[in-house]
């Protein structure tokens, strides 16, 4: 048994907390915040509460692997409902089209829209993604690298990965399965959570859209921070310790640089043989570990796209053919990727996001009213040079617009807007809240390492290091961290 520090309640560090917890160490949570949850966290206004980070839920399973690691459920502490449809998706010709979890909602959705050839392309298309699906997570996602030369540990299954084309492009991959250009954008958008117009990132990233796509979008009672909250109670009835307010000013380390523990801001000290950090990777250098140089990546890497995120709190009933997860395809697809990519400015065409959260959650929200969740992407400040004390403003009013003409509540009551800057300041590096993109030099064994040979029993978990963004990685990647502490014993 070691004593453990995990610096962030967030979704990384409580899975963290729980498979180290479940591994028989002593373990304290310090967060600087008051509640659980770190992005994934909630703003309650004006008797409105909205869900300020994640709003797409996936992979139940692993949320249940670590809730399993303390001998608990997920079931005991967290309601946890299917979404059917997952998402409702817009095109700009007045379509819709339904994307439903499990292969045959999906196929029966796709034969009446788009046609018998199309659906049966789907099976097809449903065959190939589980087949990745089933080589990559056990080998190149749910494992640590050590070196670009432990790839070389599965070779069958970079063969087979090879023979699957998870090395070509995935929105050409996609489109040689479909004929109806809306099924390329709703099969291919998902590269966008790594970072990369699906134009150019690679087919193997068509794991993401196994799991919202086929696996199903789940939606917790109570919302999006039920979920920290329910972690955050099974880690403490598993004896983990939880501070709650506790800033983290520095990481410490003895004479030969192993970690002794932490410095809080209040002069503080609390020791650990190992600390585990879930800070965004290049931040938590700067921040924590001034005396370590950060890795190259995380000095010189490429940041994925920011997003303005508009949380409203609206009057009114919502448009007749609208659900919970709503996303607006724009005409541009690959130009308005170039906008953002390239040219780092607003894309001229956007396609958004619309969540909806009060279809299920009618709580958020006094009655006759609704929480809407906008999200536009926007260059991060990497690419982008925006003031955006001017440019925020300026694309509210067009979202206000878009919605308006979308048919949405538009009698806002309560609003908050969260721009890259912001992000910036909530200490997301680039100003992106998705982390390194993930360009095939930065994924896998050539991400960030989540252990830093340098100080021993320094150890990261979260989206900037492996396996990556979103919050099946994150889930991975606390319990990734809790095997590095193991290999300490």
């Amino acid at each position: 048994m070691s004593r453990v520090v995990v610096v962030g309640a967030g979704l990384s560090g409580l899975s963290a907390a729980l498979h180290l917890a479940g591994a028989g160490h002593r373990v304290t949570v310090l967060e600087r915040e008051d509640v659980p949850g770190g992005r994934n966290g909630i703003i309650e206004r004006d008797g409105f509460r909205f869900d300020s980070g994640p709003v797409v839920f996936t992979m139940l399973n692993l949320l249940e692997e670590a809730f399993a690691a303390v001998g608990r459920s997920a079931r005991d502490y967290v309601t946890m409902r299917l979404l059917d449809p997952a998402y409702h998706a817009f095109f700009s010709d007045g379509s819709r089209l339904l994307v439903r979890p499990g292969h045959e909602p999906m196929r029966a959705e796709i034969l009446r829209e788009c046609g018998a050839k199309d659906a049966a392309a789907f099976d097809r298309f449903v065959a190939w993604l589980r087949r990745l699906y089933d080589v990559e997570v056990p080998h190149f996602i749910d494992v640590n690298f050590d070196s670009p030369l432990d790839l070389l540990r599965a070779p069958r299954a970079a063969l087979d990965l090879v023979r699957l084309g998870g090395f070509g492009r995935l929105g050409p991959t996609v489109s040689r399965f479909f004929d109806d250009d809306r099924l390329h954008r709703a099969f291919s958008f998902q590269a966008m959570y790594a970072g990369m117009a699906p134009a150019h990132a690679l087919a193997l990233y068509a794991v993401i859209t196994y799991m919202d796509s086929i696996e199903g979008v789940w939606f917790p009672e109570g919302g999006m921070h039920a979920v920290p909250r329910a972690m955050a109670a099974a880690a403490v009835d598993a004896g983990v310790d939880i501070s709650y307010g506790a800033d983290v000013a520095r990481v410490l380390r003895g004479a030969d640089g192993a970690v002794t523990g932490v410095r809080l801001a209040d002069g503080g000290s609390v020791p650990a043989e190992a600390v585990v950090v879930t800070a965004d990777l290049p931040v938590a250098y700067e921040t924590l570990l001034p005396d370590l140089r950060a890795p190259r990546l995380a000095r010189k890497g490429r940041f994925s796209p920011s997003a303005l995120v508009w949380h409203l709190g609206v009057k009114g009933d919502l448009p007749p053919r609208s659900g919970h997860h709503n996303i607006h395809f724009g005409d541009a697809w690959d130009d308005a990727f170039d906008d953002l990519l390239k040219r780092g400015v607003p894309m001229a065409d956007p396609s958004r996001y619309v969540a909806a959260p009060t279809v299920h959650a009618p709580d958020a929200a006094p009655a006759g009213h609704h929480t809407l969740y906008v999200l536009e992407p926007v260059p991060n400040l990497q690419v982008g040079r925006l003031d955006w004390d001017r440019e925020g403003p300026r694309l509210r009013e067009r979202m206000r617009a878009f919605l308006e003409a979308a048919g949405y509540p538009t009698d806002v009551v309560t609003e908050e807007l969260v721009t890259p800057a912001d992000w910036a300041a909530q200490g997301m590096a680039a100003g992106s809240p998705f982390a390194l993109s993930h360009a095939f030099s930065q994924t896998g064994p050539f991400r960030p390492k989540n252990v830093d040979r340098r100080a021993k029993g320094l150890i990261f978990a979260g989206s900037g290091t492996t396996p990556g963004v979103g919050i099946p990685m994150v889930l991975i990647s606390g319990k990734l961290a809790a095997r590095r502490v193991e290999e300490l014993r």
